[in-house]
């Protein structure tokens, strides 16, 4: 890659969506150039997935590296590094391109995709990053099949920790649900489900301290918010982190429209509200984050940002991406002399 090419596209985020969307833009011919820190985002982290149809049981190093290769193979480029600033220029002509600063080099694109994804909000106590992904978890969803019949912890007082430890409720035979406060978030109608499941002890105006075991999670300690010195031991299987996400929208601020989580809103079509910036997964404000979900909208983004750009160069944009069995070569030449130069 060369700091003062100027991409079709330019991705930046190296999860499911944002390497979905490398492979499809491609696909189309489209220059393109992913930038992440990493690559696989938070699947990378996930020690077995099962609900990624056709496959079976996988491991997510495995299939994140597989969804890179597949990129590579029709001729993604990648930079390893942290976006710094995004911004619109628009060039000679008066069309928009987009400047993306990292800590490395600029680059510049006619159009982006942001699918950077969210960060897991963390306890931040002893044996929560040692016993990841051997016992604590951050999703009941991918997950909670993992655990049946076995006993787990919930953390968290809002929707998702809700639902998490209903759903777990009906593989596990115990579930607990810590919340330091006595008052929960979500929905007064899974609350009355929660209180009432006999299976779901709540523990409120708690904390959990610390998460012990020896190869995998095999207890927490908790803390009573008011009196630390109230202390609780209690013997479990898994923990599942449901406190929310950390959303890092300092570099898009202004530049896009946000939803009140700061999550980018799209509309059906992975359009932002800035034309030529596209979104896709879960630092969108779609309803499930999901691996499945943010590779389907990793390929929206990608179609519609081809299609973006066909239409600024004079053309029609394919609509169908069947057969394409070798790397292609080039977009299409524009029928508008004008527009070769975008």
């Amino acid at each position: 890659m060369a700091e003062n090419k100027i991409y079709d596209v330019i991705i930046i985020g190296g999860g499911a969506a944002g390497m979905t969307a490398a492979l499809y833009a491609t696909r189309r011919a489209m220059h393109t150039l992913v930038v992440s820190q990493d690559i696989g985002g938070q699947a990378a982290t996930t020690n077995e997935i099962e609900n990624y149809p056709g496959l079976g049981v996988v491991d997510g190093p495995t299939l994140m590296n597989n969804f890179k290769s597949q990129a590579e193979k029709f001729g993604a480029e990648f930079a390893m590094a942290e976006v710094m600033e995004v911004k619109k220029v628009m060039d000679e002509s008066n069309k928009p391109n987009f400047h993306v600063r990292t800590n490395i080099a600029t680059y510049i694109g006619h159009s982006l995709i942001l699918a950077y994804g969210l960060t897991h909000r963390h306890l931040g106590v002893p044996g929560e990053t040692e016993f990841s992904g051997r016992g604590v978890s951050y999703c009941a969803t991918c997950d909670a099949p993992l655990f049946k019949g076995k006993t787990v912890a919930v953390v968290g007082g809002g929707n998702s920790a809700v639902d998490a430890a209903l759903l777990l409720a009906k593989l596990c035979p115990k579930v607990y649900l810590i919340h330091r406060s006595e008052k929960f978030n979500g929905e007064a109608v899974l609350i009355d489900q929660l209180k009432q499941h006999p299976q779901i002890e709540l523990i409120l105006n708690s904390e959990v301290k610390e998460i012990k075991g020896e190869k995998l999670v095999k207890s927490a300690t908790i803390t009573d918010v008011a009196d630390k010195n109230k202390i609780r031991e209690i013997t479990i299987d898994g923990i599942f982190i449901e406190v929310g996400f950390v959303v890092n929208s300092k570099i898009i601020e202004g530049l896009v429209e946000l939803d009140e989580r700061k999550q980018i809103k799209i509309n059906l079509n992975a359009e932002t509200s800035e034309p030529g910036i596209f979104g896709a997964g879960d630092i969108t404000n779609i309803s499930h984050k999901q691996i499945i979900i943010s590779a389907g909208w990793g390929a929206t983004a990608a179609l519609k940002a081809y299609e973006y750009l066909q239409k600024v160069r004079g053309f029609r944009g394919v609509t169908i991406d069947w057969g394409l069995s070798k790397k292609p070569t080039t977009l299409a030449t524009p029928t508008d002399p004008a527009a070769a130069k975008f």
